[in-house]
């Protein structure tokens, strides 16, 4: 039975990705931060499975990742944990730096120690390429990042490639545009626009306030895109791939679509402007060429920006409507 080790298993990624990986027949295990509060509402349905263990340990604490890597000698390590919100990253830069780009080195290290044979994935960001050098955006696309975010997901994808070269390690990344599901937090544009669309047509409230609607996004369907995390390690020789559909949209797009979808005519009476979510540096436009990752991988996307985004709505409508009953 293979082992496969997740940081980040209680986030959107990490628990469809334990789902995966435990239909294929994995002993896996979590790693989770020990809090006063614990969140295991995205992985509950999963949580009394067998073949999950839940283990505890933190990206800032080098001892605790060693020594559950040292426990468990993984064939397969997932580094999904981050500060993952954008806007965060703003007014918590120091904290951002030390869990997305040092705790990658963290990561990195106790793996070298302990398990070297094993096989690493870094999940890489299209946050990565900012204010954008080229359209759309490829493995050799230079960085230009945008956000305190955006430049410590550049150091980790960079000291993956470092190890890589370095100590003959199976690290790779990947440069995932963006994903969205109804596990996505309700602090992500996507899943704001869906849950406020779903409160405005129950009447829970009136409208929906957003920042800049023109930034344009690639928008996927995340359940496909851990998908492509395990393709990329399964692979016979380590690789970066850029994972996205290739179809850009912007907010403006997906707010007018949410309301389609919960039968609201005018996409802009539900709209307010709200200066304080717009961001300090602007990512106007990310579009990914992911032909290496279909070319290599044979991985495509399954679910269109039109699906995505219905799924998404009454996903919520159905749960602000559980909350009612």
């Amino acid at each position: 039975m293979k082992k496969a080790f997740i940081t980040g298993i209680t986030g959107q990624d990490g628990s469809y990705l334990a789902e995966l990986l435990l239909e294929k027949g994995y002993k896996v295990y979590g790693m989770t931060r020990r809090t006063s509060t614990e969140n295991f509402a995205r992985i509950e349905h999963i949580i009394h499975n067998e073949n999950l263990e839940l283990v505890s340990g933190d990206l800032a604490d080098q001892h605790s990742i060693t020594s559950a890597l040292n426990e468990i000698k993984p064939d397969e390590i997932y580094n999904l944990a981050a500060q993952s919100f954008v806007k965060a990253s703003w007014t918590q830069p120091v904290l951002t730096g030390e869990f997305t780009g040092l705790g990658v080195t963290r990561m990195l290290e106790a793996m070298k120690l302990v398990c070297p044979e094993a096989k690493f994935y870094q999940a890489s960001s299209s946050e990565m390429f900012g204010k954008v050098r080229e359209v759309p955006q490829n493995e050799d696309t230079p960085f230009y990042p945008r956000s305190p975010y955006g430049v410590a997901k550049a150091y980790g994808h960079w000291i993956t490639v470092n190890y890589r070269e370095s100590y003959d390690m199976f690290a790779v990344s990947g440069i995932l545009f963006n994903h969205e599901s109804p596990r996505r937090g309700l602090e992500f544009v996507t899943r704001k626009i869906a849950n406020g669309v779903a409160r405005v047509k129950l009447g829970k409230q009136k409208n929906v306030e957003l920042g800049n609607l023109d930034a344009k996004r690639d928008w996927g369907y995340a359940k496909d895109y851990v998908e492509a995390m395990w393709l990329i390690l399964q692979q016979e020789k380590p690789n970066d791939y850029v994972v996205a559909t290739g179809e850009t949209h912007s907010v403006r797009e997906f707010l007018q679509l949410a309301c389609e979808v919960a039968g609201l005519a005018d996409w802009e009476e539900v709209y307010k402007h709200n200066p304080e979510y717009d961001r300090p540096a602007e990512v106007d436009l990310l579009i990914g060429d992911a032909s290496k990752a279909r070319r290599e991988l044979g991985w495509k996307p399954t679910v269109t920006f039109q699906e995505l985004v219905q799924l998404m709505v009454e996903a919520e409508i159905e749960k602000e409507q559980e909350r009612d009953s």
